[in-house]
């Protein structure tokens, strides 16, 4: 089984969930390839060696400083008609997404999204997909190849698999009309503090806040820890938390090493999104939340009074 995954990067460091992506791939076959395309990428191919890149292929040219979908459709579609790879995965995001679908398109591949899991043998790869509301979860194949997979963010956590991580330059050749568009401006969202994503410790909110100014007890407690805040679908749809920090099915998967939810009731659509964290706490006033059901502590009481002696207890002992 021949398998290349997309390695996206922002700024000087390749995304997490596209290393989760290499990471689970390499555990299912040790000859797995990865794909960095950019400009001044070359460095990061260290780092995809260490999370199981075997191979490492780096196309590293001033045209592809742009973060646009098009070159690396024409780039990752060569890879596949020069070494035949079976399998092309993907960390989901915006871009990646885009170029998943003009990659399906270009080779007439079958493109599998929102995957939670993959299994795989020396001929198959198997696909695992959350249906009927993340209430089942369902085997997803693919009737041809090469076969593409978007991975939902957060279904894998990095882990550090050495491999070989020998690099191959890539020659840049591009069709003419992938250069027809052109990025006029890139903006950034200001943001202090890690992604939910990237961070270690969550503290998310729910509607049992009572009010969107109450977000500030939990930012507190997050700076204290060192962590980020999240939120709920009903508090991002109440217009209370910005989106990007929504948890859940229609928001972000995230994995951290602590998840403190607050006020939050246990709906599945948001434990979906933050099951696989390691450690899970909830505070909620009523002892017989869901959230309690699959949560490794279960404080009762009123977020109000608890955060912030909390909050105030971690500083303390932080000094």
């Amino acid at each position: 089984m021949s398998t290349l995954v997309f390695l996206e990067h922002h700024g000087s460091g390749i995304q997490k969930a596209a290393l989760g992506v290499l990471s689970k791939a390499a555990s299912l076959d040790s000859d797995t390839s990865a794909v960095i395309i950019g400009s001044g990428v070359s460095g990061l191919a260290q780092e995809a060696a260490k999370y199981g890149a075997a191979r490492v292929f780096i196309a590293d040219d001033a045209s592809l400083a742009a973060p646009l979908p098009q070159a690396r459709v024409d780039i990752i579609a060569s890879l596949v008609g020069a070494h035949g790879f079976q399998n092309v995965l993907f960390g989901a995001s915006v871009l990646a997404s885009d170029i998943a679908g003009g990659l399906s398109a270009r080779l007439d591949a079958g493109l599998n999204w929102d995957l939670t899991d993959l299994e795989g043998s020396a001929s198959a790869l198997v696909g695992k997909r959350s249906a009927l509301g993340d209430t089942v979860l369902v085997d997803v194949g693919w009737t041809s190849e090469p076969r593409l997979g978007l991975i939902r963010s957060g279904s894998f956590e990095p882990a550090e698999r050495a491999g070989a991580g020998a690099v191959e330059n890539v020659a840049i050749a591009l069709e003419d009309f992938s250069s027809k568009a052109q990025m006029v401006e890139q903006a950034n969202e200001a943001q202090t503090g890690p992604s939910i994503e990237e961070a270690d410790i969550l503290v998310a909110g729910g509607r049992g806040l009572g009010a969107p100014e109450a977000f500030s007890e939990l930012e507190g407690l997050a700076a204290a820890l060192g962590g980020a805040v999240a939120s709920t679908r009903a508090v991002v749809d109440s217009g209370w938390y910005p989106y990007q920090t929504q948890v859940g099915q229609t928001g972000k998967t995230v994995s951290p090493k602590l998840y403190i939810a607050c006020g939050i009731s246990g709906a599945i659509q948001h434990k979906v999104g933050m099951q696989s964290s390691q450690v899970i706490v909830s505070i909620n006033k009523d002892p017989h939340a869901a959230i309690f059901d699959f949560s490794d502590l279960a404080v009762v009481g009123d977020l109000h009074d608890i955060v912030p002696k909390l909050t105030a207890l971690v500083q303390e002992r932080k000094g």
